[in-house]
């Protein structure tokens, strides 16, 4: 087996045996006990790391000190941590396990960083692979959930993926390893354990090699995962464009896709958009403007000939103001960087949106930043007249949920000095005769 173990880690470029230092999560289970050994047999540079949850009592304390023998046996270094697990999930209102799972994670990266590792290794194997794509199947999933347990995901790596769980039992009767047995892993209340107890048997009787065809499965879908990942990441860069808390998607060149909802659900997954909503969004191409529609942290609205995506503002604009001499202005997410030219004639007027160049002896401070209302009226930039700001939005065509976050900065006298973002009044432009600029960037 250590041929074999060798091999898939030279194969999955998974780590140097010979340079990289390894943290090896041991339980004290059977997968982990062997993984320890077989890393420590082929000369790999291995640190123990073991988590105990506060879950079992005596029998968590007896793995513990289970695995603190086994380190010592092996002269190799160890890490332990007691976690209050309960009340993490308590706190942050999420099952025992998903906070057993997030908890260690987190410390096992923070001994890594700490202790100067290469990677931590899991002892995931076959069988587990298997028990998590079709858990994954039953809840419902796309290509990643498909593509089973990675073999190599950042700093994680799993030496023992490519075998069954017959050949780990196997090399520990070879060995004489001893380990420890965790009754929690035969309780039906965890789903995991009921599909292992209840569903894989039944599968194994229709075909025996379950976990070898599951494995061949999931590096199929793994290789189409990246076909798929390479064709949405082409598409994005002709379809995506985007600005300051803003991006844009061409529905024309959406529409032109193979498979427009999942390429649209693969490019929108980092706006938490789901699977269904999505399918909605597509079937919203054809009609008109102003649909909407909602993630939990993002707005999407179908525009003319785009997808506009912002993030969704969960309290109201207050109104916020730029004194004399003050350079930096934060309110609710925007920040205004402002400073003072006082020699004007080498001064070039940026060409940008997103900064406006105003006359210094014009503005009356302090500066008001807020939220455009109804009524709101200025004088644009080379027009002379009045315009309504509403007027003026539609004209730009300015999508729905980009007007609800217009903000106007105004001078102390009331007048707008700049619709922020699009454009500046005409009464406070840098002219010839302007002795002072003052800009305002929006950052």
């Amino acid at each position: 087996m250590l041929d074999s173990v060798r091999r898939f880690i030279e194969e999955n470029n998974l780590f140097s045996i010979e340079n990289d230092p390894i943290l090896v999560a041991v339980s004290g289970g059977l997968d982990s006990v062997v993984m320890l050994d077989v890393l420590h047999k082929l000369g790999a540079q291995v640190a123990v790391a073991h988590c105990h949850f506060g879950l079992r009592g005596e029998d968590a304390d007896a793995d513990e000190q289970f695995v603190r023998k086994l380190a010592k046996q092996y002269g190799l270094p160890y890490f332990a941590e007691f976690f209050q697990t309960k009340a993490y999930a308590e706190q942050e209102g999420i099952s025992t396990q998903m906070a057993a799972r997030f908890l260690r994670y987190r410390w096992f990266e923070q001994v890594r960083q700490a202790q100067g590792l290469a990677y931590i290794a899991t002892a995931h194997h076959q069988r587990d692979e298997a028990e998590t794509m079709i858990l994954n199947l039953t809840h419902g999933t796309g290509l990643a959930g498909l593509h089973g347990i990675q073999v190599k995901n950042g700093h994680i790596i799993r030496p023992l993926l490519g075998l069954g769980r017959d050949a780990l039992h196997d090399y520990l009767a070879e060995r004489g390893l001893r380990w420890r047995e965790d009754d929690s892993n035969a309780s039906p209340v965890y789903q995991r354990n009921l599909l292992r107890i209840e569903v894989l048997p039944v599968l194994r009787e229709i075909n025996p090699n379950l976990d070898q065809t599951m494995h061949g499965t999931a590096e199929r879908v793994g290789g189409a995962e990246e076909i798929v990942r390479r064709y949405v990441e082409e598409t994005a860069a002709q379809a995506r464009h985007d600005e300051a808390e803003v991006t844009y998607l061409n529905i024309s060149t959406l529409q032109k896709t193979a498979a427009t909802a999942l390429v649209l659900h693969e490019i929108l997954r980092p706006f938490g958009f789901s699977w269904l909503v999505v399918k909605d969004i597509v079937a919203a191409f054809p009609g008109e403007s102003g649909r909407k529609f909602d993630s939990p942290t993002h707005r999407l609205v179908k525009d003319r000939e785009h997808l506009v995506i912002t993030p969704r503002r969960l309290s109201q604009y207050g109104t916020f103001q730029l004194t004399a001499g003050q350079t930096d202005l934060l309110a609710d997410g925007m920040r205004l960087k402002a400073e003072l030219h006082d020699d004007s004639r080498h001064f070039i007027i940026p060409r940008s949106k997103s900064t406006a160049a105003l006359d210094a002896d014009k503005i009356k401070f302090p500066l008001t930043l807020r939220k455009w209302q109804e009524g709101d009226w200025f004088m644009p930039l080379g027009m002379k007249g009045k315009k309504l700001l509403s007027d003026f939005l539609i004209d730009q065509k300015v999508p729905l949920n980009l007007k609800d976050d217009v903000r106007v900065l105004t001078s102390a006298d009331g007048k707008i000095c700049w619709v922020v973002g699009w454009r500046v009044d005409d009464r406070f432009k840098v002219e010839e005769t302007s002795e002072r600029v003052l800009t305002v960037q929006r950052m």
